[in-house]
């Protein structure tokens, strides 16, 4: 259109927007339909709404390294367009001057489109347009046969019954407010449906129900969407009961329809059966994106959009959202419904009304399982919180190893943490993910609200492979990086996605080399919140399975979500930097240390006091996690107790050998330990239970028959021997303990005896 080719290229960019690493791929992408040269023609051209200086210009720039090697490319030209003071003609003419020195270098050449070497081959084009009237004869030929069924006597329901699927950001809901003409489904920039929902419209003389359903990541495959969504979809069947009349499989026509999409809509259609397709319309949005080109020639444009419309026996239809007043476009699809179901044999789409009891049934059962898992992180924290009371870490320097899968958004968690976009994160186009990514560990540091912040990110490992040695060694070069050790390790798992089996083995398997005491520093990092929208992680937890539930408990239940948008800074690290201050306190402020393996003198007490004190919590908080919903026993108040129970802490002495240590540890091994289920008296245990404790090996190591009566007849006595024989016997003191009802910060922990400490 600019014969023999245009002077220059202007790549415009909104001063203030982002520019990560994935724009750049993004535009480089699209730059492909030329050689590499074109950048001898460009210029970047920045927007604002305001008066931007070059000082201010040049900070922007800085924030964006992407962006500033895309400059670098352009010759380090630029220009700055104030859009709101539009009479301003000198920044067009310092444009234009800009131009001219650009052609000037040049010898005065301009672009010339020889040069695209075949990448607008008319030929081509031409053969796509002439394929596109075939496919609009052949459709309107098939129209005016079913049209002939209706008027020879099939008359079509009164009542239409359509359900929508598709991809995430595909503006289905957005189709389903032009479709009932009434605002029904919410609507905005961000993901809006969770669970399905429905509504009705009177509509050109016919009722009308809409359903519409949470839409898969538009790359996703079925593997990989996340089980709850995957629930919701299938459901969306179900409410219209015996089945729709059709189905709207809506495809935006602002993105391209590339191998990755195509796959997705191939997968995610057999959550239903195979007769779906005889019922599937393909719904068209963004019909503005058109522009003068025919929905034939886009179809005929795409491998994929051509397999798809045939699938559905040429069934599609276009709606442009913009265009909410125009009743026709709409009209014509319900014309489109009615013919398409008088040439059904089946009249619906029949579903399994056995199946859908069995999902609500299921749901049910996981919305008790995510209340649970809600209560079990209450009740651990607020233990914690009681335990160390007065004791709360104040740590102003932080060090945090980020691990998980590739593509799981660790580089993103860094960056949100360190405020600035540092590390390099890839989350958009999984051909990119292929292409780059973390290899090696990677460490940036930042301050953000008045915490240092040292963080190194780990290089993830492909979904379907097994873990190589070399990520294993990068992460443990990663551990070193933070020297002398990490206080955190965050374990990204994206919630847009599923977490397997095989995922949690292979996070497992990346930090056993630490050893078990790793997990006191863990915590599960859930990406990409704003896919959960309002519903809670706690069901995203339940609904998503073992695997991911196991890792949950395996962390102490110590899990965040991370939401916001993606480029927002600030990012608010508060909530995740109290998280981590308890989970820092717990461990009494020390940092990870890998565990050497050699015997060491039992001189020190007091970290042999600490060690005791880390296995009791660690029993008890796992006892905790076990604990029914509803006590089996109601507490059982004994003698000069208190309400409740307290658990000492038993590293806070100085000297170990002080009876009012000893005094403490009796008070809460007995004052603390309410009557087990099997006895009536106070203070006292089981004759069978003694029985079982005079054949424990830890008594045959540590005492003589003689003092096996005592512990029988009293153990009170035992805990105030000297404190060398208080400390061996804690094992065997704790197996007493897990025989009975502990009440601890209001809650009945229920030990069993296999719960040695």
């Amino acid at each position: 259109m600019c014969p023999p080719g245009p002077h220059a290229f202007l790549l415009v960019i909104r001063v203030g927007s982002p520019f990560p690493e994935i724009f750049k791929r993004s535009l480089e992408e699209h730059l492909q339909l030329f050689p590499k040269r074109v950048f001898d023609h460009t210029i970047l051209l920045f927007t604002a709404k305001s008066p931007v200086t070059d000082k201010m210009l040049e900070k922007e720039i800085k924030r964006w390294p992407a962006l500033q090697e895309i400059l670098k490319q352009c010759g380090n030209r630029k220009h700055v367009f104030n859009i709101s003071e539009r009479e301003d003609r000198t920044q067009v003419t310092t444009l234009f001057k800009k131009i001219e020195e650009m052609v000037a270098k040049r010898a005065g050449g301009h672009y010339s489109i020889d040069s695209c070497d075949g990448h607008f081959p008319s030929e081509e084009m031409k053969a796509m347009v002439g394929r596109a009237s075939e496919r609009i004869a052949k459709v309107q030929t098939r129209r005016r046969e079913l049209k002939a069924l209706i008027e020879g006597g099939k008359t079509p329901p009164k009542h239409l019954k359509m359900v929508m699927v598709g991809a995430q950001w595909s503006a289905k809901s957005s189709a389903g407010n032009t479709i009932l003409r009434k605002q029904a489904f919410a609507v905005d920039h961000n993901r809006t449906t969770k669970i399905c929902e429905m509504s009705h419209s009177m509509v050109a003389d016919r009722l009308l129900t809409v359903v519409d359903s949470p839409g898969w990541y538009y790359n996703n495959t079925l593997h990989d969407t996340c089980k709850m969504d995957k629930a919701e979809i299938e459901n969306i069947m179900h409410l219209c009961p015996p089945g729709p009349h059709a189905v709207l499989l809506v495809v935006g026509l602002a993105s391209a329809f590339n191998a990755s999409y195509w796959q997705a809509v191939q997968q995610h259609m057999r959550l239903f059966k195979d007769e779906v397709w005889n019922h599937t319309i393909v719904l068209f949005t963004r019909g503005d994106w058109l522009g003068r080109k025919t929905v034939e020639e886009r179809i005929e444009s795409e491998e994929g959009l051509q397999w798809l419309v045939e699938k559905c026996g040429n069934m599609y239809h276009v709606l442009d959202n913009t265009k909410r007043d125009d009743e026709a476009q709409v009209t014509e699809l319900l014309e489109k419904i009615e013919e398409m179901w008088a040439g059904n044999k089946a009249p619906l789409y029949e579903v399994d009304l056995g199946r859908a009891e069995e999902m609500e049934a299921r749901k049910t059962a996981k919305g008790a399982m995510a209340k649970r898992i809600r209560k079990t992180s209450q009740r651990q924290d607020r233990i914690l919180r009681e335990l160390f009371r007065g004791e709360r870490q104040s740590i102003t320097d932080v060090r945090v190893v980020l691990v998980g899968r590739k593509d799981s958004g660790k580089s993103m968690v860094g960056n949100w943490i360190l405020s600035e976009e540092l590390f390099d994160s890839t989350w958009m186009k999984k051909e990119f993910q292929n292409q780059r990514g973390t290899t090696t560990c990677v460490k940036h540091e930042g301050n953000t609200s008045g915490v240092n912040f040292s963080v190194v990110e780990a290089p993830g490992w492909s979904r379907d492979l097994t873990v190589p040695d070399m990520i294993r060694e990068e992460v443990k070069r990663g551990v070193s990086m933070c020297s002398p050790g990490p206080h955190t390790f965050l374990i990204a798992v994206p919630l847009s996605q599923s977490f397997t089996k095989a995922d949690y083995e292979a996070v497992v398997e990346v930090l056993t080399p630490f050893g078990e005491r790793v997990w006191r520093h863990c915590m599960v990092m859930f990406t990409w919140a704003e896919w959960l929208n309002n519903r809670s992680i706690e069901e995203h937890i339940a609904a998503e399975g073992k695997a991911l539930r196991k890792l949950v408990e395996q962390c102490g239940f110590r899990y965040h979500a991370a939401s916001g948008a993606r480029f927002v800074y600030p990012f608010p690290i508060n909530e995740l930097y109290q998280k981590m201050l308890v989970m820092m306190t717990r461990n009494k402020g020390h940092y990870f240390a890998a565990e050497v393996k050699k015997k060491k003198p039992m001189a020190n007490w007091q970290e042999e006091w600490n060690r005791r004190e880390q296995e009791l919590i660690d029993r008890m908080l796992k006892a905790v996690a076990q604990e029914p919903d509803e006590p089996l026993l109601p507490p059982v108040k004994m003698t000069a107790s208190s309400n409740g129970a307290f658990l000492p802490n038993f590293s806070r002495y100085r000297d170990v050998w002080s009876p009012k240590a000893r005094h403490w540890v009796s008070e809460w091994l007995t004052i603390g330990a309410v009557n087990s289920e099997g006895t009536s008296g106070i203070g006292s245990m089981t004759a069978s239970y003694a029985g079982k404790l005079e054949n424990d090996p830890l008594m045959t190591t540590f005492f003589h028959r003689k003092r096996r009566n005592e512990v029988r007849s009293s153990p009170r006595q035992i805990l105030h021997r000297r404190p060398t024989e208080a400390l061996s016997l804690s094992k065997t003191e704790v197996a007493y303990t897990s025989r009975q009802n502990v009440r601890v910060m209001g809650h009945t922990i229920q030990y069993r005896t296999h719960n040695t400490v």
